[in-house]
């Protein structure tokens, strides 16, 4: 179960760093700027450590489809950029593609 938690832990940094690196405003504001680099530095290590029990396939399709959607989310929630009907679609895709993925690799 640790290494769920660990995939778990990468996709909220991952999420983290993104967020920090559209509040970093191009480099220009040094906080977000540095935070984003120990975000992502903290998504890489906990990615890899998951994927000593996870299949590459599996977590990172899980770690980066969770992550474009959540940032997805966020952009339109917090940042008010436009939300269309496609937009809302492409994000349910690819919510359906990472459990589509996940229920794949189950079967060994």
């Amino acid at each position: 179960m640790q290494h769920w938690f660990l995939l778990a832990t990468a996709i909220a940094l991952e999420i983290a760093g993104t967020t920090s690196m559209k509040l970093s405003q191009g480099f220009t504001r040094i906080g977000p700027s540095v935070l984003l680099f120990l975000f992502y530095l903290g998504s890489i290590v906990a990615l890899t450590l998951a994927l000593r029990k996870i299949d590459v396939s599996v977590a990172y399709a899980i770690w980066s489809g969770a992550g474009t959607a959540a940032i997805a989310v966020i952009g339109i929630l917090f940042f008010r950029e436009d939300v269309s009907a496609v937009k809302l679609i492409s994000i349910g895709l690819i919510v359906v593609g990472v459990i589509g993925v996940n229920l794949g690799g189950a079967q060994h």
